[in-house]
């Protein structure tokens, strides 16, 4: 095991360190110092990776029952990824009300514009309906003129 610092000099700021990074190398032959940096850079990636398959693709949700099944289950997480990555150029983005357009989509981007053209009405080519509004006294009268016995 090799326990190696790494210090930055910040280039905003001339001849301060910016914080110390403590980096452990477990491994037969030490790499170079690049090699271990471009690995450490590498791992954002798929940090941000298992992310989205956990909450977007719902790599976890299911409660499978066998091995086999878990393990066809994340084998099929990489193929989803590059099916919404191969997407990009041919789908339409739907921006969330809060979110500026994208020019290069994420996965996460275009699976979130499959999701919004759900809501779309496809015969007119314009949204939906807003849903009405409803407050809590109407469900609570809607609910009592049907079923008069559970009024109390």
């Amino acid at each position: 095991m090799n326990l190696i610092l790494v210090e930055r000099i910040d280039p905003k700021k001339k001849g301060l360190l910016q914080r110390p990074l403590w980096l452990v190398f477990i491994g037969k032959e030490m790499p170079s110092i690049e090699k271990i940096w471009s690995k450490y850079l590498r791992r954002f990636a798929v940090d941000h990776w298992y992310r989205f398959i956990k909450q977007r693709l719902h790599w976890t949700l299911p409660a499978l029952g066998t091995p086999h099944q878990c393990e066809r289950w994340s084998n099929l997480m990489p193929l989803m990824t590059w099916q919404l990555w191969l997407a990009k150029d041919i789908v339409k983005e739907h921006c969330l009300p809060w979110q500026k357009p994208q020019s290069n989509l994420t996965p996460g981007r275009v699976a979130q514009s499959m999701l919004g053209h759900k809501s779309r009405n496809w015969n007119s080519g314009t949204s939906s309906q807003t849903p009405w509004k409803i407050s809590r006294m109407e469900i609570w009268e809607k609910k009592k003129q049907t079923n008069p016995l559970s009024s109390s």
